[in-house]
């Protein structure tokens, strides 16, 4: 499920709005980078949700930036930049970026974009190192070298299909065109420009919180999850974890390293 899906056999669903299923119906419930762009209160009544469809004994997993490993790695970065070295300093300003972009940008893609966007990049390992292999498949798209092969454009969808989404993008960007006018017209350039800001910042890329292992576990374990524990890419109380391929690809790469991941338990029920 996604509030955007991307890809076939994806639901579109809000899940601020609860999950759609029954009471005990999943023997594991999984979601990575979801829980930060919630609100406090949100994510909340979402890890309950996840308490309420999971059978007993069922598993949660967890994943989420790690606000601990980032805190850390920018002390680090901070102390190399003061002290002159000049590799730390580029660090130092990616750290930056990764800790605050995403929760204040007012736009897509928001400073962090800008910075993977350069012509060069001092750090590109670091930079690398952080954001794994979905960061280096944007930064060669952003340097124009990426392209799917012509045949996997074609299995993907039709023409016909790439035609009916063409001619819909058309009349919705008309249709869009003349409200955004219209309410231009009447907001005032002022007014505009906050409208736009808001509703970039209520679509669902922003971050809206952090975790570490402490904040992380209390949630989990406030929703009546049992034995919440820090787990690796690879490793999982679910059975055969590594072939999902859903932390990591197939040779074993980590897909998001500067992830923390978690797994908590549903209780047994309790017979009286």
């Amino acid at each position: 499920m996604d509030i955007h899906p991307q890809g076939p056999g994806v639901i579109s669903h809000d899940l601020t709005k609860g999950i759609p299923m029954e009471d005990h119906s999943c023997d594991v419930v999984y979601h990575s980078n979801l829980l930060e762009h919630l609100q406090p209160t949100e994510a909340r009544h979402f890890i309950k949700e996840c308490f309420r469809v999971l059978k007993a004994g069922g598993t949660l997993r967890v994943g989420v930036p790690d606000l601990e490993q980032i805190c850390r790695m920018y002390l680090m970065k901070l102390e190399s930049a003061l002290s002159g070295d000049i590799a730390g300093s580029a660090d130092y300003e990616w750290m930056v970026i990764e800790m605050l972009d995403q929760m204040v940008r007012e736009k897509s893609g928001g400073a962090m974009l800008d910075y993977l966007n350069r012509d060069h990049l001092p750090n590109e390992a670091f930079v690398f190192s952080r954001i794994g292999e979905e960061g280096r498949d944007l930064v060669r798209a952003l340097r124009g070298s990426a392209s799917r092969p012509q045949s996997e454009t074609r299995s993907a969808r039709s023409f016909w299909k790439r035609g009916q989404r063409a001619l819909s993008r058309v009349v919705s960007g008309c249709c869009r065109g003349l409200a955004n006018r219209i309410q231009r017209l009447f907001l005032g350039s002022s007014g505009w420009h906050s409208l736009v800001i808001g509703r970039f910042r209520q679509s669902g890329e922003v971050h809206h919180w952090m975790y570490d292992r402490y904040s992380l576990r209390n949630l989990m374990a406030e929703a009546g999850f049992a034995d919440p524990t820090v787990r690796s890419a690879t490793e999982s109380r679910i059975p055969e974890w590594s072939t999902f391929n859903l932390d990591t690809f197939p040779d074993g790469t980590v897909i998001k390293p500067d992830s923390l991941f978690m797994e908590g338990i549903k209780p047994e029920e309790r017979i009286l």
